[in-house]
Order: C-alpha cells, then structure tokens, then sequence
C-alpha cells in the first residue's frame, strides 16, 4: 500500500508552562491528524534562522490535543516545558496516509488528488492541467499549466470550479476571459 505525505500544521508559540503549543492548522480534518498518540513527521522550516531551525527531532507523538478559543493546543510527548516548546516552534509537521485514501467529505480533495487532473471548460475544451494546489488566506487556488505553458490561478469555489471528476481524471472550470483564457486584445 502506497504512502504519502500530507503538511498538516505548523507549530507556533508556546502556550502555558507545561509544554503545550499552538498549531497552525493546514488540514480541514484536524480531529483525524491530530488524534492523541499519532506520530508526525517534524521538519525544520527551510531558510529559517530561529530555534527550529536547530531543532534534532525528526517526529512528534500526540499526547493531548484540544481546543482553546478558536486555537488548537497540543502536548507532545517529545515537549515536557515551555522551554521546550520554544525549541519546536515553527516546525512544520506531516502525516502520512493511505495514497488511496480520501477525506470524509466528499467535497473536499487531497492535493495529490487533484494534481494531474485534466482542466476543460464547460462546454469541454481543454485548458491545461491542474500542477498545483495553493493554499490562500481566503480560498485555495488551483494553478492550471496552459497548453501554451502559462500558469493560471483559479480560485477552488464551486462557483468556478463546478466539477471534479476523479475517475475521469478531470475538473470543469467555468472559465470566464482573463481567468485562464486570456483577455481578448481590443
């Protein structure tokens, strides 16, 4: 069974004396990749000069995971101070799943399930491929490698991206001109 690796979160600052941090969350299934006892893989940000930067540990352990003010809050087993927790902020962590595996919401996508897909609009005509998700503020965007090797954002709503058929290996985008086809010269 194949494995991939997913970035689920980011650890900032620390929070209280015991050793717990906050996590900036990058997965939309956070009770499932933060479950106590889960072992993710830690790395150290690249061109970062902070203490993570320094940071030996290769993996983290779960031992408590819970919900302060909007905030998730974690104890790892690795971090036992403040202090400690100093020592891991900003280390970026993974999860490895199932390659096969999809969320539980059948609205939402993995990366790598996305990635490769065929981009047609809706009348059918082929735009490019899918060669990336980014991951914004506001929304996630799919950026679309034109067949003339331009890169197009998309902004991933439903609004303009009204399909995603896996099995067909393909995603619809309701392409409006300046989107991915380009403005038409006057």
């Amino acid at each position: 069974m194949e494995q991939i690796e997913l970035v689920v979160g980011r650890i900032g600052k620390p929070h209280g004396i015991r050793g717990e941090v906050t996590v900036d969350v990058r997965t939309d299934e956070p009770e499932r990749r933060f479950a106590v006892g889960t072992t993710l893989r830690a790395e150290r940000p690249g061109g970062s000069a902070g203490k993570a930067a320094q940071s030996t540990l290769r993996s983290v352990t779960v031992k408590s995971s819970r919900w302060h003010q909007g905030v998730l809050l974690l104890g790892l087993e690795e971090v036992g101070s403040r202090n400690d927790a100093e020592t891991v902020r900003g280390l970026v962590l993974h999860a490895s799943i199932d390659a096969s595996a999809t969320p539980e919401d059948p609205d939402e996508y993995y990366d790598h399930q996305l990635i490769g897909l065929a981009a047609h609009d809706v009348d059918g005509t082929h735009l490019g491929e899918v060669t990336r998700v980014v991951h914004g503020g506001a929304q996630d965007l799919l950026q679309i490698r034109t067949p003339d090797r331009r890169d197009t954002l998309v902004p991933f709503v439903k609004a303009l991206v009204p399909e995603v058929d896996l099995p067909g290996n393909r995603v619809v985008v309701a392409d409006r001109p300046g989107l991915v086809t380009p403005l038409e010269d006057d």
